[in-house]
């Protein structure tokens, strides 16, 4: 990877492209009698995944970006937990009928901060809704400083088979000045117990580019990660944003890798878990050659949303909880953010639908060719152009950023095919921006490019 071209690149502030548009384009004008009339047409044969969000953590992380706030209190989680309940049975009400469901989600936040009783419940409730089909996905985001025995025992009766547990350093001095102190015997205790409740499918999420940390640092942490033995890594670069996540104002920007800093970091990581054996997979992601989603990768099958990278090929995701996003062929839709003002529209008996985004002809075609960049470092723009109905030349003359891309040796344009030179694929978020027609440079809305 050239260090120019992530000198020149790497400072940008870019969308990670989990959809297109994205969330910053969404507007009001999409509500909830919108979305109540794009679930109700939704066709016969529509099969949907599921994502449900849970704002709450018992302390804050101060490099986090998720919506969630502290809770002391267990009664607020379980409040939550019936309205969860509530709104899954507007959403089919609103449907109309049982659809297939191939993959749900929890995510959060920290969705085991839930009463095991309760997380049982709403599985319960989800497959009475839904026809969840027994080959279905079932995951759930871990911390594992907080889960208990009993939550796992709930896991394991719920057939939960996918987790992701985060980790992002071992490093005592990055986790004291990030505020999340996890030291490495207490994961293996959780891996060690999920693997015996047979739930195999493991996830570690890593960050790079935290507060004093170098590569060595983040070396110590993939090695020592890798005695775990986890089927899948997720490896994101820490995005500071402390103008839209107050909390991460308690980090000292002073201490904070610059960008050259990161993208050594970044290829550190990936080159270890390389040489481990894992496969690297689309902007951020390594798994196991024999796992389904390096499998998706191999085969040109793999798709990306808001969780990044899935084995997902559905067209609908059904988004549950206060934040929460979801997408139907129409468009997108976004709950509301504030947990009251979520809680207040469900039980009034109202879809709690704040903002959303009607999809164009534009936009899918973009939103495809963008896709296919982030999940295979290119796309067959003639093939993608002339399903959509649509001009390559067209196309080309508007994606304007595309030529110094190309220009630098980041993008090679061969007849109607565009790739991402393998070395340069780090910058995969500068060239899908390239055909980002809502794309504001101005406004720094996104992470870095590395």
């Amino acid at each position: 990877m050239s260090t120019d071209l992530a000198a020149s690149y790497g400072e940008e502030r870019l969308p990670r492209y989990t959809s297109y548009p994205t969330a910053p384009h969404f507007s009001p004008a999409i509500g909830a009698h919108i979305y109540a009339r794009w679930l109700s047409e939704l066709p016969s044969n529509a099969s949907a995944s599921l994502y449900l969000h849970v704002p709450f953590c018992r302390e804050m992380c101060w490099y986090c970006g998720c919506h969630t706030q502290i809770v002391r209190r267990d009664q607020l989680v379980a409040a939550y937990q019936r309205t969860l309940l509530r709104e899954i049975a507007l959403v089919t009400g609103a449907i109309g009928r049982r659809i297939r469901v191939e993959h749900i989600h929890f995510g959060g936040g920290t969705p085991t901060i839930m009463a095991p009783e309760a997380f049982a419940e709403i599985m319960a409730a989800m497959r009475q809704a839904f026809f969840v089909l027994p080959s279905a996905e079932i995951a759930v985001e871990i911390d594992p400083r907080t889960l208990t025995s009993g939550m796992v025992e709930a896991m394991r009766l719920s057939g939960v088979n996918r987790v992701s547990l985060g980790v992002q350093s071992f490093d005592p001095v990055v986790q004291r000045a990030i505020n999340r102190v996890q030291s490495f015997e207490q994961t293996a205790v959780v891996v060690d117990m999920l693997r015996r409740a047979g739930v195999n499918g493991i996830n570690f999420d890593l960050i790079y580019g935290l507060p004093y940390q170098t590569v060595a640092s983040c070396l110590d942490t993939v090695r020592r990660s890798l005695a775990l033995a986890p089927d899948r890594f997720s490896v994101f670069g820490y995005a500071h944003v402390p103008g839209f996540k107050r909390h991460q104002r308690m980090i000292d920007e002073a201490v904070l890798p610059d960008g050259l800093a990161r993208h050594d970091q970044a290829c550190a990581i990936a080159g270890t878990l390389k040489d481990a054996g894992y496969v690297q997979i689309g902007l951020d992601h390594f798994a196991r050659p024999d796992d389904a989603m390096a499998v998706a990768f191999e085969e040109r099958t793999l798709r990306r949303n808001f969780q990044g990278y899935t084995t997902d090929r559905g067209e609908v995701l059904l988004g549950f909880g206060a934040s929460a996003i979801g997408r139907l062929p129409q468009g997108y839709v976004q709950n509301e953010v504030q947990i009251g003002a979520y809680g207040q529209s469900i039980a009034g008996g109202r879809l709690a639908t704040a903002k959303g985004y009607g999809l164009t002809d534009d936009d899918r075609l973009r939103a495809d060719i963008i896709e296919r960049i982030m999940c295979e470092f290119g796309a067959d723009l003639g093939e993608i152009c002339a399903r959509h109905g649509a001009g390559l030349d067209a196309m080309l003359t508007s994606a304007s950023r595309l030529k110094p891309l190309i220009s630098d040796g980041v993008v090679k344009l061969d007849g109607d095919r565009l790739a991402v030179a393998h070395d340069s694929r780090f910058l995969v978020r500068s060239v899908a921006a390239a055909f980002d027609a809502h794309l504001d440079p101005a406004k720094q809305l996104h992470s870095r490019a590395v």
